[in-house]
């Protein structure tokens, strides 16, 4: 039978080698906090509880999670991950089932392995926990794990503690496990600091539930899985190593990536099928982009949709709200922002599209602004379906431009203009002969007399 899940995450450090005002588990990758990415893997385990250990820096952590529903507990004094781990138990009061240890700063853990450490917990013999290891390239400072042939721990012990023999064992602990509430609590109860460091490790619980005669299973998994942050340099290795994988995922699913290791991605990026990616593009938060679009080299989108078929750059910025419909197109330097570009629309050089919607078919010349903000407030500028904007256009919303209507390049519209209309907002010409050659003659004077 399937037992209820919790989860706890540990995010008491004070990651100080991050150098930053931002606690260390709110620092992104790929657009996303890490604590974030673990809480989503959480999730859809459809853990019934979630509770996050939190110490310096608590109202930020607590900020973050709040909206999310999950519950906070704090660890005042750092004495230890046992510890840590401890100061959860009261927000998992009256909680039975089988409860996840996690850290904030280990954030891309799948939640397939998640599941497969709680699958072990079940399986007869009953194991009191399920620890997950990995191989390092270098073990270094990582605990050690001795294990049997059949993932049965014969011993887990601290680098510092380690004796030499114990330190030539490759496989290490990540520091995540799996138990059962009923046993995890009144074991951490008995863990002592009789250690190098005077601390209450986790790890120990393994060894407290051997000596009742119970054991626990090791299951690995690759390291890169349980990356580890303390630093800036390890956030930049952990977002390449998501990054490589996001990319090959991509292009398993069917679009094209011509030089895939200059296409940056964000969590939530959706990429469909037959989509052409050229070199430095850079995808934030929010994008969707449909089958068979092209987005050019070096560009900029957040927070947007490209349709069906759509053309995207080189060199654009599609900011929040753009939706682009199918078979439109936005050139090079063109931006837009909380604007709707109906199918087949194109806005093809150097323009600015805020606040605007814009509709099918319709043509946007170089040079065209939507004037969208007076110093106070935002106002919207609605074009219509097969509309003409004539290039170095000022469209100053509020204003709309009927279907079918044509501005003529250089105009400043302030006020509607009609369907199927001609929109002139030009003065009239003035032509002065010779006025520019007497000019330059008399300023050619002048400057001599000075000199």
């Amino acid at each position: 039978m399937t037992q209820p899940i919790a989860a706890i995450i540990l995010a008491a450090g004070k990651g100080t080698r991050m150098k930053s005002d931002l606690h260390k588990v709110l620092h992104p990758i790929a657009g996303r906090s890490m604590l974030l990415h673990l809480a989503d893997a959480v999730a859809e385990l459809g853990a019934e509880r979630t509770v996050v250990v939190t110490g310096a820096g608590r109202e930020q952590v607590e900020a973050a999670v709040a909206p999310l529903g999950i519950a906070t507990a704090l660890q005042a004094d750092q004495l230890g991950t046992a510890h840590a781990v401890l100061q959860a138990e009261s927000a998992l009061a009256g909680f039975e089932g089988d409860v996840l240890i996690l850290y904030g700063d280990v954030p891309l853990v799948r939640s397939a392995t998640m599941r497969r450490m709680l699958d072990m917990l079940r399986e007869e013999p009953v194991p009191s926990a399920v620890v997950l290891g990995f191989r390092p390239e270098t073990p270094g400072a990582y605990g050690r794990i001795i294990a049997s042939p059949d993932g049965r721990i014969e011993k887990m012990v601290e680098a510092k503690d380690a004796s030499p023999q114990e330190l030539a064992e490759t496989l290490c602990n990540s520091g995540l496990m799996a138990m059962r509430s009923a046993d995890l609590f009144p074991l951490l109860s008995k863990v002592g600091n009789d250690n190098s460091a005077g601390e209450y490790y986790l790890p120990d619980v393994i060894m407290l539930a051997q000596a009742a005669g119970r054991f626990a299973l090791v299951t690995e998994t690759d390291a890169d899985e349980v990356a580890g942050i303390n630093s800036r340099a390890e956030l930049a290795t952990v977002e390449a190593s998501w990054q490589a994988r996001r990319r090959a995922d991509v292009m398993a699913g069917g679009a094209t990536l011509i030089a895939p290791e200059t296409v940056w991605f964000a969590h939530d990026t959706a990429i469909g099928r037959d989509v052409l990616i050229e070199p430095n593009v850079f995808f934030g938060p929010g994008v969707s982009v449909s089958d068979g679009a092209t987005i050019r080299g070096f560009c900029h989108i957040e927070g947007a949709v490209v349709g069906s078929k759509s053309e995207v750059g080189p060199y654009a910025r599609l900011r929040p709200g753009a939706v682009m419909g199918a078979k439109s197109k936005v050139g090079n330097f063109v931006e837009m922002k909380k604007a709707v570009l109906g199918d087949g629309a194109k806005a093809n050089h150097l323009t600015y599209l805020g606040d605007a919607e814009i509709g099918a078919g319709a043509n946007i010349g170089a040079g065209t602004i939507t004037c969208n903000y007076d110093g106070f407030f935002k106002a919207k500028t609605v074009i219509g379906a097969g509309a003409f904007i004539g290039s170095n256009s000022a469209l100053v919303a509020p204003v709309s431009i009927g279907a079918g209507a044509i501005v003529a390049a250089g105009s400043v519209v302030t006020d509607d203009v009609e369907a199927d209309a001609l929109c002139l907002v030009r003065p009239e010409r003035t032509s002065k002969p010779g006025w520019a050659k007497r000019f330059r003659d008399a300023m050619t004077a002048k400057k001599a007399a000075r000199n």
